[in-house]
């Protein structure tokens, strides 16, 4: 088959290790981590690329990411079908179900998770990159107080800063997804030297390819995935599919 895979960044390392084994053609094209920064308002942004994929003659148009806080809700086959794998959002995905993730979850509601690709592309201000609109909240997790006093004025910037980086104290544990590509170990010690700097617990769980090999290769399984069919469109639900198409 001749298939599109539009896919998060985060996914980029795991996605070339199982596009380069695939027997299909898989036409690659990354997207910017900052795009989650938009939530909903990614929407427009990703119907983009698929309706410009839609008149390419693929087989399946495939999309590397979960709901994203409904940021794909919406989100409209043409005349090729689309792929969706069924989680809430990237961690679920790489832990290789989201029942796995929900389980994990439970057991550990106040942890930040990393994985290679989110220390890998992660830059100090998770702005889009210029293809994209300026968003209306230009700060990324990681913003420095120096960038807001810039931005805003002294007395502004510290008091914006405060607001932004609060939630961060509300962690207790940093929980990083080995998926076992060639940055790996790197990576891990960037984690490791993030979580020992805001004085969390470091924990490494063994992440999956297994979403995003059934993805690129099949089979598209109800179970785990979300067939949309031309003319459909991607819908939340509140059930434990996530999704379906309508």
């Amino acid at each position: 088959m001749r298939l599109k895979l539009i896919h998060c960044q985060v996914f980029t390392r795991e996605v070339e290790h199982v596009v380069s084994g695939s027997a299909h053609t898989v036409d690659l094209e990354s997207i910017p981590m900052g795009l989650h920064s938009l939530g909903v308002e990614m929407r427009p942004h990703l119907q983009e690329r698929i309706d410009a994929a839609d008149s390419a003659g693929y087989d399946a148009i495939l999309l590397g990411y979960a709901l994203c806080g409904r940021g794909t809700e919406g989100l409209r086959a043409g005349c090729t079908q689309l792929i969706l794998p069924r989680a809430h959002d990237c961690i679920g995905v790489l832990m290789g179900s989201r029942h796995r993730y929900a389980s994990y979850f439970q057991d550990h509601p106040g942890v930040y998770y990393r994985s290679p690709g989110w220390v890998e592309f992660q830059t100090p201000d998770l702005k889009l990159q210029p293809a994209f609109p300026a968003q209306k909240n230009p700060m990324g997790e990681q913003t420095t107080l120096e960038e807001f006093i810039a931005k805003y004025g002294e007395d502004n910037g510290r008091f914006l800063y405060e607001q932004f980086s609060s939630f961060r104290r509300h962690y207790s544990g940093l929980t990083y997804i080995s998926t076992g590509i060639a940055s790996d170990e790197a990576c891990r010690t960037r984690a490791r030297a993030e979580a020992e700097k805001e004085g969390w617990a470091f924990e490494e769980v063994p992440g999956s390819l297994t979403l995003i090999e059934r993805l690129v290769n099949g089979p598209w399984d109800a179970a785990d995935f979300l067939v949309v069919a031309p003319g459909a469109q991607i819908r939340a639900t509140l059930d434990d599919g996530i999704v379906e198409a309508v």
